[in-house]
């Protein structure tokens, strides 16, 4: 079709004050969540479809990005990404959830002050950024076996538990978090259990597929 393949022109809306895009060409460069995606929801939605857009105005326009220490496909940004996540859902990041997030960062990533500032910081804009989570979680499932992908889990609930209770918000995103990284249910709330402190038990008790109800028919 004639005027594809014109190049992007962005002009400052002086009555918006927002990027606005005269003409668009595709090339290729929009990337779309694959079919069934769970999308993140939420009152950052029109910040962060403004972020997708400016990022996708410098890279059309050529410009250049300071170099980073860790790249889009590491596994550690990825998994940072989704601990700062859990870390803000509920609105806020207090004292003891920052702490907890430099001590992950730290002994599992096992990095110094100044690397762990720079991933957090990373990991902080690319939260922002992101639309949907599968761009972090797809990362995590190319990058780490089913035993890293719990250990995920665990620091995410590790984050929720650091202020000493876990928000409504913070269980619901753990959740959807570990269905996308193909943990269990009955793994996930093990995992929230040893968190807690909690002795293990059954997450299917006295349903018809509990471990207890089956034994029981032998």
């Amino acid at each position: 079709m004639p005027g594809l393949d014109r190049p992007v022109t962005p002009r400052l809306s002086p009555a918006r004050g927002l990027l606005d895009l005269s003409v668009v060409a595709l090339n290729g460069k929009m990337r779309f969540p694959p079919a069934g995606t769970i999308m993140r929801s939420g009152p950052k939605s029109e910040a962060l479809m403004f972020d997708a857009l400016k990022r996708f105005v410098e890279e059309v326009s050529g410009a250049e990005n300071p170099p980073r220490n860790f790249g889009e496909e590491d596994y550690r940004l990825a998994a940072v990404a989704l601990l700062v996540h859990v870390a803000n859902v509920d609105g806020k990041v207090d004292l003891a959830e920052r702490r907890e997030l430099q001590t992950i960062i730290k002994e599992r990533f096992g990095l110094d002050t100044t690397a762990t500032a720079e991933l957090t910081a990373l990991a902080e804009q690319s939260d922002r950024e992101a639309i949907y989570f599968y761009h972090f979680t797809s990362v995590l499932k190319r990058a780490l076996d089913d035993g890293e992908r719990l250990k995920i889990v665990e620091m995410l609930w590790d984050i929720a538990f650091a202020d000493g209770a876990v928000h409504e918000l913070e269980e619901n995103t753990i959740w959807r978090i570990a269905e996308l990284l193909g943990v269990s249910t009955r793994d996930r709330v093990k995992l929230r259990q040893k968190v807690a402190g909690q002795p293990p038990s059954d997450p299917y008790a006295g349903s018809p597929w509990s471990v207890s109800n089956e034994e029981g028919k032998s």
